[in-house]
């Protein structure tokens, strides 16, 4: 049986946590429906009798008693949190899983990773060790935060060094969402970079995603429901939607529809995880296969469709035009061009009624248009799950390690740079104690090394495409 655990820590990793929370409960629902606790339900939820309080024994078989997330819930601000033990999900948390804090980390990275790390480290310790306690087969741990703000870029990563001591021998996958040029917090340049450095040195494998491109599928989205192209309707209470009805206007961010493709893009992630397939793929499968050199692990995400039947009634994509689809900009999490760039490797997670030979056909119709690293040709990794998402008769994850990334920390450089050459808003973060000026020059420069690995990957593309001798075997 194999477990993940994940942790949501920040304003952003909790409310991109509770919409995944919700949505895996519904789907688990449409399919489980005599109400017996199943081994794709103990994946993700612990079936424990509280009859006896919430400390009561797990149960592992039989009707479902009460469900508890196998989750820790970490922000320094008790707002996001509250809302979630006030909403739906507060049955599938119990005060044990939460750790909060009143103040806020104040935009500051320095904040969250220094100061909260070292007053919660203890607890953090203690509730991680609970956690994995209850995992017989603890896969992998996962990491959802955010990038620009205090709590979720330096507790986060505090968190995700944490996971590295305690547990060295359990993957690390981390979704961070990274702020986009316009961000209202004027730190997040210096934030982000911070994070990098530690994403870098302790990370198996990182989904980056990037706020601009969540927010432009959103306003596609809408695009498409305003002009009736999507051929039906979008239902009254949609996060698609305002509570009323109406389409929300774009001036208003609307945070909710893009934590939702974010929420989204763990379901089909998590998929092979919780439910039964004919090619299930592992988690630890696609760390495996897809990161041939440690440090280049960031993976570009794209998913068909991009809304769940709770936001949109709209007709299933046609097979071939799904694969197509994941191969365009339009799907993509993170503003970038795989195609004209190199790919190291490639996953695809197929859900619904697919067989292997549609896979198969697909790879072959698309390799032509892409360019791979000349020694991993044949660097596709397939995972087929049975089970679609509600109301889909199938959807497709595809996960590329390509040197497409590189523009985005190119970019995130810049705007650091642009800080730190005038030392502004320096001073708040070199007041906190173990906080240095080479902190920063450390982390720019292990940003730099990395855009520095990419280039040189990027320098061998376009050269002649030599398939490795064989061996040759004597019959």
């Amino acid at each position: 049986l194999s477990r993940v655990s994940p942790f949501a820590v920040g304003q952003c990793g909790n409310q991109v946590g509770c919409r995944f929370w919700d949505l895996a409960l519904r789907e688990h629902a449409a399919v489980n429906k005599k109400g017996i606790y199943d081994e794709a339900l103990s994946s993700f939820f612990r079936n424990v009798d509280t009859r006896s309080g919430d400390n009561g024994p797990d149960i592992y078989k039989g009707k479902i008693c009460s469900l508890k997330a196998r989750a820790l819930l970490i922000d320094m601000e008790e707002g996001v949190v509250n809302e979630i033990l006030q909403g739906p999900l507060r049955d599938v948390f119990d005060s044990k899983q939460l750790i909060t804090d009143v103040s806020g980390s104040g935009n500051n990275w320095a904040v969250g990773h220094k100061i909260y790390g070292c007053q919660y480290r203890e607890n953090i310790v203690e509730k991680l060790r609970k956690t994995a306690e209850h995992c017989d087969c603890l896969q992998c741990f996962f990491i959802i935060h955010s990038m620009g703000g205090g709590t979720g870029s330096g507790l986060g990563t505090f968190v995700l060094n944490l996971l590295e001591e305690e547990f060295p021998e359990v993957y690390r996958f981390v979704t961070s969402v990274y702020p986009s040029g316009e961000d209202d917090v004027i730190t997040s340049p210096y934030n982000s970079v911070l994070a990098m450095k530690e994403l870098n040195e302790h990370a198996d494998c990182v989904l980056p995603i990037e706020n601009e491109s969540l927010f432009e599928i959103v306003n596609k989205i809408h695009q498409m429901i305003n002009s009736g192209k999507l051929g039906s309707t979008v239902k009254q209470n949609s996060l698609v939607t305002s509570s009323a009805g109406s389409a929300k206007t774009l001036q208003e961010k609307p945070f909710d529809a893009m934590n939702n493709i974010v929420a989204n893009l763990l379901l089909n992630l998590t998929s092979s995880a919780r439910f039964e397939g004919s090619l299930n793929m592992d988690l630890n499968e696609i760390s495996m296969n897809l990161v041939p050199f440690p440090r280049l692990h960031y993976l570009v995400s794209s998913l068909t469709p991009l809304y769940t039947l709770a936001d949109v009634n709209v007709p299933s994509r046609r097979l071939d035009q799904m694969f197509s689809d994941a191969f365009s900009r339009d799907h993509q999490l993170i503003q970038a061009d795989p195609k004209h760039s190199l790919y190291l490797a490639c996953a695809l997670l197929v859900r619904g009624n697919v067989q292997v030979s549609d896979l198969r056909r697909n790879i072959e119709r698309l390799k032509p248009s892409l360019h791979f690293v000349s020694w991993n040709q044949e660097g596709w990794k397939t995972g087929l799950c049975s089970v679609p998402p509600v109301g889909h008769s199938h959807s497709l994850l595809a996960l590329a390690n390509n040197t497409c990334v590189k523009p985005t920390f190119i970019e995130l450089k810049d705007r650091f740079m642009k800080l730190y050459k005038k030392k502004a808003h320096l001073h708040h973060y070199l007041q906190i104690d173990g906080m240095e000026q080479s902190c920063f020059s450390e982390a720019v420069s292990s940003l730099s090394d990395l855009i520095e690995e990419y280039n040189e990957l990027d320098a061998t593309k376009g050269g002649p495409r030599v398939d490795p001798s064989r061996l040759k075997i004597a019959v």
